[in-house]
């Protein structure tokens, strides 16, 4: 999963601080400024105003300068300058910079490729509850990444992040039930999960789902409900869904026998090659 790009708006803590004690001298843009700048796509004025904040030590500026070399809005696309303020805001504390950090090791973006360093900042964004990082840090445990292959520590993050609602972690989650992988193998919880994040939108969940039902695995065998979750991938785009799609037109299976769905179906799988 790609990481977030997303802007933070939070009160610098450095700026509240200096007017307390009555030393503050208002820079040219506050914080929530640079922000609406940002926001109306006034990205050299974003610029501008991110900068004072983050050389001021304020961590959401950091992170949201770094954010703004990623995208190369306001200034030309620089990842080792990105992953510079990422990591000064990461050192503060700040999850979604610790997260960001992870992915540019993992990515090899702006630092060399390092999968190590990927859990690392991972982790500590993972331990402050974010449930992006969460599932990344599932994956490289299932991937043995950085990390001793483990699936049991795999199954142990995606749970905190799919319990969040995290779709994609759900589906995680769900794939390790399905294949006993950390986990007892247990196909009724595989549907319970594969239904949390299919009921969100996530096609390959939606898909799995189909395949429970149409089996008859975790859940009583269900041709109708398998067109149903099949339809919903395949209206995504999914290849394998709208294939089998195809295949219960053609074989009168929870929909009437259609042939020309059926080759509708299969053209649109197979023009995905």
């Amino acid at each position: 999963m790609e990481t977030k790009w997303t802007v933070r708006l939070c009160v610098p803590a450095v700026a509240l601080l200096l007017m307390a004690m009555g030393a503050f001298s208002a820079p040219a843009q506050t914080f929530e400024e640079a922000v609406a700048a940002h926001e109306r796509g006034d990205y050299a004025a974003a610029y501008r105003g991110f900068r004072v904040h983050a050389e001021q030590g304020n961590a959401d500026a950091q992170y949201n300068f770094g954010i703004l070399y990623v995208n190369g809005k306001g200034v030309p696309q620089d990842y080792a300058e990105a992953a510079k303020w990422y990591r000064r805001a990461a050192e503060q504390g700040l999850a979604i910079a610790q997260f960001n950090l992870g992915y540019m090791y993992g990515k090899g973006r702006g630092v060399p490729q390092d999968y190590t360093g990927a859990v690392k900042w991972y982790r500590r964004a993972a331990e402050q509850g974010l449930a992006d990082a969460q599932n990344k840090l599932g994956l490289m445990y299932d991937n043995g990444k950085g990390v001793p292959q483990d699936y049991a520590e795999a199954a142990k993050w995606f749970r905190r992040a799919a319990e969040q609602g995290l779709a994609i972690a759900q589906f995680n989650l769900g794939l390790m039930y399905y294949k006993g992988q950390g986990v007892p193998q247990d196909y009724a919880e595989a549907v319970k999960w594969y239904r949390r994040a299919a009921e969100q939108g996530y096609p390959d969940a939606q898909y799995n789902l189909g395949v429970l039902y149409n089996n008859g695995k975790g859940v009583a065998q269900d041709y109708a409900e398998a067109v149903k979750w099949y339809r919903r991938a395949a209206d995504q785009g999914l290849a394998d869904a709208q294939f089998n799609l195809g295949v219960l037109y053609a074989n009168r299976k929870g929909v009437a026998q259609d042939y020309a769905e059926a080759v509708k179906w299969y053209r649109r799988a197979a023009e995905q090659g």
